[in-house]
């Protein structure tokens, strides 16, 4: 029996612990078939991005057709498209490809390295935005589009409004970088949640937002709506994140196996 099939659009981490990586480890976790189509290598490891490589826009639309046009998708997630001629391309892509579309609007690296040129980020609001089923921002990627500075848990609620008027159907607010719990606020401008998980002390935490996005991809590629799909992924990361391991001599990976371990 064919397992759902999902598509990650995105950039590869040699480290393992975010990017391309992370994404196929948790839709194999999750049973779903993962997909890839790369969109650029980094050269990476625990301290942090050491060179970016972008591939080839010809490229980059020759591997999305391949898995589009013959085996299919149920679901698509996007994560580093790098600069305005990748996110536009992925964009016309998907914008007739009917499945859901989960769009994590990648900015920076962990450690804070630019992975989106800034004037890419212009395209994604405009274009890619609107194709999304779930924008998953973090704080920082919220200040990046809109351009409001979310520091309390009552600001993440105009954070998601400015960033549900770009375009996407449901925006998940990443609340992870705020002190206290960890709290992510859903929305689609008339319901809205918030899904609250303890914060645990915990430094390895590399290819957290990778794989809440891959998550939510894979639920809803199984047949979810938005807001069961984004509860069974914050449940999955939030045990990722108590198992995140020491890797290197800088900051380890979530562990993406903590379910066999």
């Amino acid at each position: 029996m064919t397992p759902p099939r999902v598509l990650t659009i995105a950039g590869s981490d040699s480290g393992g612990g975010a990017g391309i990586q992370a994404d196929l480890k948790t839709m194999l976790v999750l049973g779903v078939h993962g997909m890839s189509a790369l969109t650029a290598v980094t050269a990476q490891n625990s301290l942090g991005v050491q060179g970016v490589w972008e591939l080839p826009a010809d490229a980059v639309r020759a591997q999305i057709r391949a898995v589009v046009d013959d085996i299919g998708v149920d679901a698509v997630k996007t994560g580093m498209l790098s600069s305005s001629r990748i996110v536009s391309l992925v964009a016309a892509e998907l914008a007739g490809v009917g499945v859901p579309v989960v769009v994590d609007p990648v900015g920076v690296s962990k450690h804070g390295d630019p992975l989106l040129a800034s004037e890419a980020v212009e395209t994604v609001r405009t274009l890619l935005l609107p194709v999304a089923t779930v924008a998953t921002p973090n704080l920082d990627e919220v200040k990046l589009l809109t351009g409001i500075d979310v520091r309390t848990e009552d600001g993440m609620h105009d954070g998601a409004r400015a960033v549900l008027a770009l375009g996407p159907r449901w925006v998940l607010v990443k609340g992870g970088h705020l002190r206290g719990d960890a709290v992510d606020l859903l929305t689609d401008g008339r319901e809205t949640l918030l899904f609250r998980a303890s914060r645990y002390d915990n430094r390895h935490t590399h290819g957290t937002g990778c794989t809440l996005a891959s998550a939510v991809a894979a639920f809803l590629a199984g047949g979810m709506e938005v807001p069961d799909a984004v509860r069974a992924a914050k449940e999955y990361v939030t045990g990722a994140v108590i198992a995140g391991f020491p890797l290197g001599s800088g900051i380890g990976p979530v562990d993406h196996g903590w379910r066999w371990r």
